[in-house]
């Protein structure tokens, strides 16, 4: 079916020949042809074939083997006392002693697939298609068939490195740059759907940038169809380079409903090359806990904008050994412009361990710079203080708060490193509960400052009614989350 622009274009270029015929001017005409033919041909591919062709051989289907252990069955009971009770005991005790049976196995089979991405028999695919596996089988378009063994993964992004366990030389792809392709852009889909291996499908790239469970995700979204035991795939761009590995599907059925997801190369190259290089990934440890701006805390904290990362917590780390502080607000992290949480997490993930970095950030009114020598995240191990304090409660703003007694902490189940004065109930209506706290929430500073007891908090607050503020910042704590929710003093 064409399109009205594939029409508009035959009409005009009718028009233009039949009047150029008319004062023989015929290779006028047939330059406008051609220009009107070449315009076509670059919106609407004639066919993929030839790029088909090229690529098919350097994807792979995968199929993994593993060991998968079944419950025992339950052992044959039968009535005390009933003459055949001395017969089943003896028949289980035979079978294994103590009268257990052997647990059972079952070997499973999943499949997947995935990508050459040099000629010495490394690929890239899943994790998920092999994790836990014991046997990995690859097996190439001309039909041949080789073992794998896994050099290294990284769950946070779903990405594996294999390795072919013979000599190539191996038909390979290259990886493209994912952050100069658009959406509305054309992408094949190559790959083993539902064991259909090497099957092909073609779309165009829906969206940019889908977060879907991690701080690490960048996901390419294509209406290109992706089913099952296409994970670990390749999704090419017209170029014929990688720009994404094809991971997931929104689904209602479990089928491809035109709504796919594929990791964009910029990550996985990265994965990939730490990967080689260390079998693992090294990702670098800023050590803070953070959160969004929204108008209210940027107004408590002195900001006209909500750009930056609002630091809500510093265990033992980085940024402590730093001097950073809870509270602060990071505005550029190594002279890189932070415009929310998401993104500091992924510009420091992306930065190299050891790599002493400037850190600028909001303080008291101020913008300050300090220097940073950033940790492993894979290495992290906080430690933190154990305390506890007598009971003692207070209302304010609508809310009822309370030391955080041994009874406290077992009846809101909060663990002993936790430090602050808890809420044990909320007003409806009132301030506190439109701010959207709730009771067994830890309130750990109150402007800036850190309390232990209800009558601190009440001493914060009038300190900032007396300053002339218009609300007091609270950082508060919900199962071990911390975030800064503004108080207004003046409804």
């Amino acid at each position: 079916m064409f399109s009205d622009r594939f029409w508009s274009f035959i009409i005009s270029s009718a028009c233009i020949i039949f009047r150029n015929f008319r004062t023989k001017s015929c290779l006028f005409s047939a330059l406008i042809v051609l220009m009107c033919t070449s315009a076509i041909s670059k919106t609407f591919p004639e066919s993929f074939s030839d790029l088909v062709q090229e690529l098919s051989p350097a994807v792979v289907n995968i199929t993994t083997t593993a060991v998968i252990p079944q419950r025992n069955q339950l052992n044959p009971t039968v009535p005390p006392g009933s003459p055949f009770e001395e017969f089943f005991r003896d028949f289980m005790e035979r079978q294994q002693p103590g009268g257990q049976q052997p647990q059972r196995q079952r070997r499973g089979t999943a499949l997947g697939s995935g990508f050459l991405i040099s000629e010495d028999g490394l690929l890239v695919t899943n994790n998920h298609v092999i994790e836990n596996a014991d046997e990995i089988e690859i097996e190439m378009l001309d039909g041949r068939v080789f073992e794998a063994k896994v050099l290294g993964s990284d769950p946070k992004t779903d990405i594996a490195l294999l390795k072919i366990q013979v000599d190539g030389p191996f038909p390979f792809v290259e990886f493209g740059n994912s952050d100069t392709a658009r959406v509305g852009d054309w992408v094949l889909a190559i790959g083993n759907p539902l064991g259909q291996g090497f099957s092909v499908s073609a779309g165009i790239i829906s969206a940019r940038g889908r977060d879907l469970r991690g701080p690490y995700d960048d996901f390419i979204q294509t209406d290109a169809a992706i089913n099952r035991g296409n994970s670990g795939g390749p999704l090419f761009d017209m170029n014929g380079e990688v720009i994404g590995v094809n991971t997931a599907i929104l689904s209602p059925n479990g089928g491809s409903i035109g709504i796919g997801f594929s990791m964009s190369s910029s990550v996985v190259e990265k994965v990939i090359s730490q990967l080689i290089e260390f079998g693992e990934t090294r990702r670098g440890w800023l050590g803070v806990r953070i959160q969004n701006l929204n108008p209210e805390v940027a107004e408590a904290l002195g900001l006209v904008e909500t750009e930056g990362a609002l630091i809500t917590d510093v265990p033992d780390g980085p940024s402590r050994d730093a001097g950073i502080r809870s509270g602060d607000v990071i505005l550029q992290f190594d002279n890189k412009k932070v415009s929310n949480s998401g993104e500091l997490v992924k510009i420091v993930g992306d930065s190299p361990v050891g790599k002493k970095v400037v850190v600028e950030l909001w303080r008291d009114g101020t913008k300050k710079r300090l220097f940073v020598v950033l940790g492993r995240l894979e290495d992290i191990q906080v430690a933190a203080p154990n305390q506890t304090r007598g009971g003692v409660e207070k209302i304010v703003a609508g809310m009822t708060i309370s030391d955080l007694t041994a009874d406290n902490r077992e009846k809101y189940d909060v663990s002993s490193d936790i430090q602050g004065v808890i809420i044990t109930s909320i007003a409806l209506g009132s301030t506190a509960e439109k701010r959207g706290l709730v009771v067994g929430d830890i309130i750990v500073k109150v402007g800036q400052k850190s309390v232990l007891t209800p009558n601190e908090v009440l001493d914060t607050f009038s300190e900032s009614r007396e300053s002339g503020a218009n609300s007091v910042l609270l950082l508060v704590k919900r199962n071990g989350s911390g975030r800064f929710v503004a108080i207004p003093l003046v409804e």
